[in-house]
């Protein structure tokens, strides 16, 4: 478990290394930003929060990156397709 400070809060980041890239996703209160490596499908079927990035390889890469696919939690929290990973944090941890 890493950490990611964004605002002055600070947000719990995991990094799963597998042989050719990283799955990387950062927490926040009401949901998570991940890779693309991530199912929308699954967090639908779940009911949680989750906004895709992709083409990223650091949480750096993430919060700059824009989102790219959204579960329905995610989208009643207020996130939209195009905004940046750091405003979708913003909106799933209000």
């Amino acid at each position: 478990m890493e950490q990611v400070e964004l605002d002055g809060k600070t947000l719990r980041a995991d990094k799963i290394p597998l042989s050719t890239s990283a799955i990387l996703v950062i927490q926040a209160a009401k949901g998570i930003l991940g890779c693309g490596y991530l199912s929308v499908e699954t967090a639908d079927k779940l009911g949680h929060a989750l906004a895709v990035v992709t083409g990223v390889a650091t949480y750096d890469d993430m919060l700059a990156a824009k989102v790219v696919r959204l579960s329905a939690a995610a989208t009643a929290l207020g996130v939209q397709v195009g905004m940046t990973g750091a405003d979708a944090l913003r909106m799933m941890n209000a």
